[in-house]
């Protein structure tokens, strides 16, 4: 005997009669089963065509690749199964007096493994000056910078908390002066010199991205909004062919590039070593490194940024960027300081 639904107004026929209805079909029944498939097909259209209720900024540079993450995390754990070991050495101290310690950090370190394992080279220094200063408190230790935990290079641990407070305003008024060194891989550039200005900020996802200099100011998912990001770069050699110059004040009035649009970078071109000196304008994360690939010369190493992890046969476990300066008035003396931090073997290499 034919059954028809209200449901589904056509005749259906089953294969087997039906002895028993097992369930009465109300008008709140049939209302709610409406309602509910009205909400999967919104669902369905949701997951279909995304909607940007929000309007929320689109970021420009590439999303992260899938493997990344994967490599990330197993440099991650190596880093934090070698930190027990970690020491500073006598050679890594850069510069300390009594309100302040300048050290070398190395590659594949975490800035808190470094700052952990000062009070031991502190002690080394008192022992080895054959100076008897008796009974001496435990110094306040902060991170006035942080560095990335496969970026070498100079970082300032102060010991008091009053001077740690006089350094974190000067980073952020941005009377810190810093350079750093990086090897990148890529199409040898055009320019010598040049200053890239752009917006930074989290994507949907939690990553950071390169954003439009005109969505500065913007809100973004999870609350936080798109900050101005300025770098600016200058060649020391390709394929080491060049010079290395000493750091000096760098001239951001010509060859500015704003950023606007996806940068259009040709995949298939030749391949060159590029060794280039980056001025942070700002202090945002990864920075120097989301220039770098927003300008289609990822640093070598960095698979968060599409640098590459394997060249010329040989695989490398951390990106190659080095602070390389510091400059700062002093927190308590008011002197020029400038902490030089000694370039890495990869760098020297190059020029």
């Amino acid at each position: 005997m034919p059954f028809y639904s209200p449901l589904n107004p056509t005749l259906f026929f089953p294969s087997k009669p039906f002895f028993k209805l097992t369930k009465t079909l109300t008008f709140s029944t049939l209302q709610s089963t409406n309602m509910s498939a009205s909400q999967d097909s919104m669902n369905a259209t949701s997951q279909n065509t995304p909607i940007n209720l929000q309007n929320y900024p689109i970021p420009l540079s590439p999303p992260l690749n899938p493997l990344s993450k994967e490599m990330e995390q197993a440099r991650a754990m190596s880093a934090s199964s070698r930190s027990s070991l970690f020491a500073l050495s006598k050679s890594d101290v850069l510069y300390q007096d009594q309100w302040l310690i300048a050290v070398n950090k190395p590659q594949g370190v975490y800035c808190e493994t470094v700052l952990d394992s000062v009070p031991q080279v502190l002690d080394y220094l008192v022992e080895s000056s054959g100076l008897d200063e008796g009974p001496v408190a435990r110094p306040e230790l902060h991170l006035a910078n942080r560095l990335d935990r496969d970026t070498s290079g100079v970082m300032v641990i102060t010991k008091l908390h009053k001077v740690a407070s006089k350094l974190v305003k000067a980073f952020t008024d941005h009377k810190v002066r810093k350079t750093y060194i990086a090897l990148c891989i890529g199409s040898a550039p055009k320019w010598e010199k040049i200053t890239i200005k752009s917006g930074h900020g989290r994507s949907k996802f939690g990553a950071f991205r390169v954003y439009a200099a005109s969505d500065v100011g913007r809100s973004l998912p999870g609350g936080s909004t798109v900050k101005d990001m300025e770098t600016s770069f200058e060649v020391l050699s390709i394929n080491g062919q060049g010079s290395f110059r000493e750091p000096s004040e760098f001239n951001s009035d010509k060859n500015i590039l704003v950023v606007e649009e996806k940068a259009v970078i040709d995949t298939d071109a030749k391949k060159d070593e590029i060794l280039v000196r980056a001025f942070p304008r700002s202090g945002r994360t990864h920075q120097i490194r989301l220039h770098c690939q927003y300008l289609g010369i990822s640093i070598r190493g960095d698979v968060k940024y599409e640098g590459v992890c394997e060249w010329k046969r040989r695989t490398y476990d951390g990106h190659e960027l080095h602070a390389e300066s510091l400059s700062l008035e002093h927190p308590v003396t008011g002197q020029p300081l400038m902490f030089r931090a000694p370039l890495p073997v990869w760098a020297t290499q190059m020029v």
